[in-house]
């Protein structure tokens, strides 16, 4: 199963940070995928030779597959999934033009108003980066 963004979070260009969901289980987990590439907007054209994918940006792409999962739960509710807070950040590894990243956040509790999540983000099945997540679910 492949999704859209656009079909199942709110965000938009350019702050719609993954290219397609290729897993979804409602209020369980999700799994997106991104390719980063060279005209993404955020590079800075100061410096050609270090374009390095800002890390609040790969948190944020933990955080809209993350929304993913709970907004499938709800589906035809009209909900709002806010970024909460974020614990345990690791980074290993910097993302550069050319990489595709494969991003998954497995919810380990939905309750009320507050959802957890970890999240992981692989590049060739090397992880470059987990956190856990808080989702504040209003509605």
């Amino acid at each position: 199963m492949t999704t859209k963004p656009e079909n199942l979070i709110p965000q938009r260009y350019p702050f719609e940070f993954i290219d397609k969901f290729v897993r979804v289980e409602a209020g369980v987990e999700a799994s997106a995928i991104k390719l980063i590439s060279i005209n993404e907007w955020f590079f800075s054209q100061d410096n050609p030779n270090n374009l390095i994918v800002p890390r609040p940006f790969v948190i944020e792409m933990m955080a809209q597959t993350g929304v993913g999962a709970i907004l499938s739960l709800h589906e035809g509710e009209n909900l709002n999934v806010f970024f909460g807070g974020i614990r345990n950040a690791m980074f290993f590894k910097d993302i550069v033009p050319g990489d595709v990243l494969n991003i998954t956040v497995k919810m380990k509790k939905i309750k009320g108003k507050v959802g957890l999540g970890s999240g992981i983000v692989l590049r060739n099945e090397v992880v470059i980066c987990k956190a856990d997540l808080i989702f504040i679910i209003e509605g």
